[in-house]
């Protein structure tokens, strides 16, 4: 008798116990649950969903900021950024720190909302045409089509030669290509229209082409204006951005640094003017991290009135 009382008192504590450990149990989860929530509010708010103009990002006065800060600029390198003439698209390039491999990065602007999409492999320097339907990709390009890009495609053999190393290529409205040439002591060409038909690439003056070397040129659609990076020994760091405008005649006035607000004691590189004139965008690398690591650069952009002002009076 006694054994089946004790025995029926240990069912009951077991009971207890089994509900005690249940109940313990479902309030862990409940606090997991809780907590996973609030880490992922956490995550939104600290990255929300980017609407609007220039990936919602507030504009900047004369004083460079990072370009969409966790977007765009992020613990990889990212470079070399261009808009669509619409302003709906947004590419860039993208380092990434643990695989070392490049990625031509888009921000596409739907239903108000932008979203990010890897287009592939980057190739060259890339940057869009005025018009929008060009990718120039160095001495190769892609072309808009309804659904997406082009395969890569060659500029032919005017352009695309072993013993030329272009990076990056520019044009402008007109069809004016200004390109780079890293294998030969890194100077600046530039090919023109003419009847029609495509010229053969000149070297540029000595007023772009001096210091000790040149490289990453853009020129402004209506050919008003050029800007490249070189490192001379009147720069700010290591490698400052320039600016050469053109004279009334034709030809290219001298060149002009950035100024200290653009150009630092690291290297500022790639400029871009988006389509509706009214930003700066170029790449910024710093000499060195705080802790000695090798750094990874990002874009920045700053209002174009830093270009106005330096645009000599007529």
């Amino acid at each position: 008798m006694f054994n089946h009382i004790e025995a029926k008192l240990n069912y009951s504590l077991i009971l207890k116990q089994g509900k005690i450990v249940k109940h313990i149990f479902n309030s862990i989860i409940l606090l997991l649950s809780i907590l996973i929530i609030s880490s992922k509010s956490y995550s939104q708010d600290e990255f929300p969903v980017l609407e609007g103009p220039y990936l919602g990002q507030k504009p900047p006065g004369l004083t460079p900021k990072t370009f969409a800060p966790g977007y765009v600029a992020t613990k990889h390198r990212d470079y070399s950024g261009s808009f669509t003439p619409d302003m709906k698209e947004f590419y860039f390039t993208r380092k990434d720190v643990y695989t070392k491999k490049w990625w031509l990065i888009r921000f596409k602007l739907e239903n108000n909302q932008w979203q990010e999409s890897v287009v592939g492999a980057r190739v060259g320097r890339p940057i869009l045409a005025p018009d929008g339907k060009i990718m120039h990709l160095g001495n190769k390009y892609m072309e808009r089509t309804s659904n997406g890009w082009s395969e890569i495609k060659s500029l032919g053999p005017m352009f695309e030669r072993e013993d030329w190393g272009i990076m990056r290529l520019s044009a402008s409205a007109k069809g004016t290509y200004v390109f780079d040439d890293y294998k030969n002591n890194d100077v600046i060409r530039i090919s023109t229209i003419k009847d029609g038909k495509r010229q053969p690439p000149k070297l540029m003056g000595s007023q772009i082409n001096s210091g000790k070397w040149t490289a990453h040129p853009f020129i402004a659609p209506d050919e008003s204006y050029l800007i490249w990076d070189s490192e001379k020994n009147d720069g700010y760091g290591d490698q400052d951005l320039y600016i050469s405008f053109r004279e009334q005649d034709g030809s290219w006035g001298a060149a002009i640094n950035l100024g200290e607000k653009v150009n630092t004691n690291g290297v500022e590189s790639g400029a871009y003017v988006s389509p509706d004139g009214k930003y700066l965008f170029f790449n910024r690398t710093p000499i060195q991290t705080n802790d000695g690591s090798d750094p990874e650069g990002d874009i920045y952009w700053v209002d174009s009135q830093v270009i106005e002002m330096l645009r000599p009076k007529q």
